[in-house]
């Protein structure tokens, strides 16, 4: 594939810390693709395109214009014949599917709460009044309150990754015995809290904390050599 732009979200320092443009920075590196990424603030996001994208990871391919995680992943399968699938037998499409479901309606719920005032501390200063404001009307109360008994949540976090731990027992990567699209999934959720927050997540004997390290070091490192947030 030619001709490939990625827009992604950044912080104030440029550090990028989707978990969204994450699953995609990685989708991409897998199918061979090294796309010119270009960054947003929240308030740039529709500015992209037509103005009708939300928000990100947006690709543009030539002339074409996909945006979404999902829909990126589906058009460079398509697009980058001849690369390692994002979806083999092993990690089909429908498991895909169900995967981004629970990453995002459970996964990413947990993450947040624990580093929302976090992210808001380090995000662009001119984006800060919109990220409170959205955010806080979302969680029922204020960013401080949500991340204030972290510590104590910290537990029930970490028992909510059995089912991943469990996976990586019968596989080295949830996607089998090579990293699949659903690694990626995953991924982006635990490299948003590596990025903007200093909390640690993870037990450094977690299971999950040996695959993250090595999905770290996929594609020549290209999330362990990411910008951290300041």
């Amino acid at each position: 594939m030619q001709d490939v732009e990625l827009f992604e979200l950044a912080t104030r320092n440029g550090a990028r810390p989707s978990p969204f443009c994450w699953r995609t920075r990685l989708a991409l590196a897998h199918r061979g693709i090294t796309p010119r990424v270009t960054t947003v603030r929240f308030g740039e996001i529709r500015t992209i395109g037509d103005g009708t994208f939300r928000t990100v990871p947006v690709l543009r391919h030539g002339g074409t214009w996909i945006g979404g995680s999902g829909a990126i992943a589906e058009h460079v399968e398509t697009h980058a014949p001849g690369e390692a699938s994002l979806f083999p037998d092993a990690a089909p499409r429908a498991l895909a599917a169900f995967v981004d479901d629970w990453v995002v309606a459970f996964l990413h719920v947990l993450v947040f709460r624990l580093i929302v005032a976090d992210i808001h501390a380090r995000i662009a200063p001119e984006d800060q009044a919109y990220f409170r404001e959205t955010r806080e009307r979302r969680l029922g109360m204020s960013l401080e309150a949500a991340q204030a008994d972290r510590e104590a949540r910290r537990p029930a976090f970490r028992a909510a990754l059995e089912p991943l731990r469990v996976a990586l027992r019968r596989a080295p990567w949830l996607g089998g015995a090579h990293p699949a699209y659903v690694d990626y999934l995953v991924f982006g959720a635990l490299q948003w809290p590596r990025i903007v927050s200093r909390f640690e997540l993870l037990a450094p004997e977690d299971p999950v904390a040996e695959w993250f390290g090595r999905v770290l070091d996929l594609h020549d490192g290209l999330g362990r050599a990411a910008l951290i947030a300041e």
